[in-house]
């Protein structure tokens, strides 16, 4: 008998063959356990003063939008059915200084762009940052101490609670401290009910971590050029990307402090703490794509070496599976408009 007839007869005796149900389109889709869907789409959008819409170099299709076109994306992104927008500050340099003081201006840029985004798309909700890296002369996230060596923790969780209660005051649903200061979702939540803002709600970053794929967003923002480098150290406030444990302790405790949402940023890098902090918290988990990320599938692509498309449908899939509720994505317009086509 030849070998070619031996195999034809060759029959395995199995009672599960799980390839049934990839055998055609239909079989697979009824088989998908995972989706990502236009209402878990975050858009970060990144706001200037004034001129036309700005190219972010290092991140292709993100502009620096004036507040009048700032309004016209939100229109288009509710139109497309995205729920949220996170709005960062491209702060003129002549505003910047060492304590970040045109943070607490109740008509700084940020406040300003909201109030006009809340008039035009009521529907839409609008997070805001709460640190003060866009605003400092350094490109730190808070006050730094005498010799210019440590972020001071308490003296900045009090300029942030300020922070806060304006942008509440300018009518932003969602506050997002992106700082890592300790203690500072408990105090914000305090000064907020204080000032009777009981309805508005935070967004901690409870597990970011001190990563390299921020880069492209320190260009988008202006941190880099007041720090003079992307790469500028935040070792002492955020997480060290080595650990698990930690991560899911500070989430935790962020989540006792009376967070609405827990974060953890970056995304792709740090799957395996999305999971388990999934597993362990009960709020709405968010998980932020970030500019390295973003920044990383489209040089991929232009040189030939990944599908565009296909690597970021699957980005996107794998930080849902993980286990995250909402995804702060610059794919969110683009992966929208596919998903209502």
């Amino acid at each position: 008998m030849k070998s070619s007839d031996k195999r034809e007869d060759f029959k395995l005796d199995l009672p599960r063959r799980p390839r049934r149900m990839r055998r055609t389109a239909s079989l697979r889709g009824m088989m998908q356990e995972t989706y990502v869907r236009v209402e878990d789409l975050i858009a970060p959008l990144i706001v200037k003063e004034s001129g036309e819409k700005e190219p972010v170099g290092s991140m292709p299709g993100l502009f620096r939008l004036n507040i009048e076109d700032l309004v016209a994306e939100c229109r288009e992104l509710a139109g497309l059915g995205v729920l949220a927008v996170a709005i960062f500050p491209n702060m003129d340099a002549s505003l910047k200084d060492a304590e970040g003081s045109e943070a607490g201006n109740p008509e700084t840029l940020t406040l300003r762009a909201v109030k006009a985004i809340k008039e035009a798309v009521p529907e839409i909700s609008v997070i805001t940052d709460v640190a003060l890296d866009p605003y400092t002369s350094h490109g730190h996230d808070g006050v730094l101490n005498a010799e210019g060596s440590y972020v001071m923790n308490d003296e900045t969780v009090a300029r942030l609670c300020e922070m806060a209660v304006l942008q509440a005051k300018a009518g932003v649903d969602i506050v997002a401290p992106s700082d890592m200061m300790d203690g500072r979702v408990g105090a914000i939540r305090e000064a907020l009910d204080e000032a009777g803002y009981i309805d508005t709600a935070i967004m901690a970053y409870s597990a970011k971590f001190a990563s390299a794929y921020y880069g492209p967003y320190r260009e988008a923002v202006g941190s880099a050029s007041a720090a003079g480098t992307t790469l500028l150290g935040k070792e002492t406030y955020q997480m060290n990307p080595a650990n698990r444990r930690e991560a899911i302790m500070d989430a935790l405790m962020d989540e006792d402090e009376g967070a609405d949402f827990v974060m953890v940023k970056p995304a792709g890098a740090y799957l395996d703490i999305i999971r388990e902090l999934r597993d362990a918290s009960q709020v709405t988990l968010a998980a932020y794509q970030v500019s390295g990320e973003y920044a990383q599938i489209h040089a991929a692509a232009k040189l030939g070496w990944l599908d565009y498309e296909k690597t970021r449908d699957e980005s996107l899939l794998a930080i849902k599976r993980a286990g995250a509720d909402v995804i702060l994505t610059y794919f969110a317009k683009e992966v929208a408009k596919k998903l209502r086509a």
